[in-house]
């Protein structure tokens, strides 16, 4: 289950940034004005995308973020997982599984994102304003590194536990394979912090194509005006 504590952070309790009123240029300074409104239309996205992945099924519902099993070429875990995932019990429990691992992981690493926004500072916002249409999300996830994946390895470790329990899948696939199923949290964690990476970008780029769905005026000034000065 979610921790109902970060849970609520997404929704709002912790994370949200008092809006500035004023045209972005009015008290900050123009570059000013235009980090804050990156921080923001970062913050937004981050909202959004975690709000989704979080949910029940948030990552096997979104086919840009969806978790597959890491199968390991070279080995035949490949072969015997291709007989295994024909079964429909193992092959939606190991669907589930790791998906919902990646929920978690997700989660976990939510007020990371949050403290890393509210302290970014840009080294070309006005770059980055101009930039494609997920370049604040690359700006992020550079800032931000392996510790995304230091933030959700835990939580996808924690998740695939029930692999060493009496689920269907632990024993069937150590027996078949010989593989402990707890290696796969890496991969998992990789594949996860992918993902989120994606749906975030995906919703900074719907705001980028339309400034008001953001709902927030510096947002929308600081898009619009990038392409006034254009």
């Amino acid at each position: 289950m979610i921790n109902p504590t970060r849970r609520s952070l997404l929704l709002g309790a912790g994370f949200a940034v008092p809006l500035l009123l004023l045209p972005a240029c009015a008290t900050t300074g123009f570059d000013g004005g235009v980090t804050e409104g990156l921080r923001r239309l970062l913050a937004i996205s981050s909202e959004r995308a975690l709000t989704r992945l979080i949910a029940d099924n948030g990552f096997l519902n979104d086919p840009d973020a969806r978790i597959t099993f890491p199968a390991q070429p070279g080995d035949r875990t490949t072969a015997v997982l291709g007989a295994l995932l024909g079964s429909a019990p193992v092959q939606r429990q190991l669907a589930l599984a790791i998906n919902r691992a990646a929920g978690e992981a997700a989660d976990r690493a939510a007020p990371l994102i949050y403290d890393s926004i509210r302290s970014l500072t840009f080294s070309d916002a006005l770059g980055i304003v101009r930039g494609g249409p997920t370049a604040a999300t690359a700006y992020l996830e550079r800032s931000i590194g392996d510790r995304i994946i230091d933030a959700m390895l835990p939580e996808v470790g924690g998740a695939l536990r029930q692999f060493d329990g009496n689920s269907i899948l632990g024993p069937v696939l150590g027996a078949a394979t010989g593989i402990n199923v707890a290696g796969i949290q890496r991969t998992v964690t990789d594949q996860a912090a992918r993902g989120l990476w994606r749906a975030i970008g995906r919703e900074e780029a719907a705001i980028r194509a339309a400034p008001a769905s953001a709902r927030d005026p510096l947002v929308e000034a600081v898009l619009n005006g990038s392409r006034l000065v254009g």
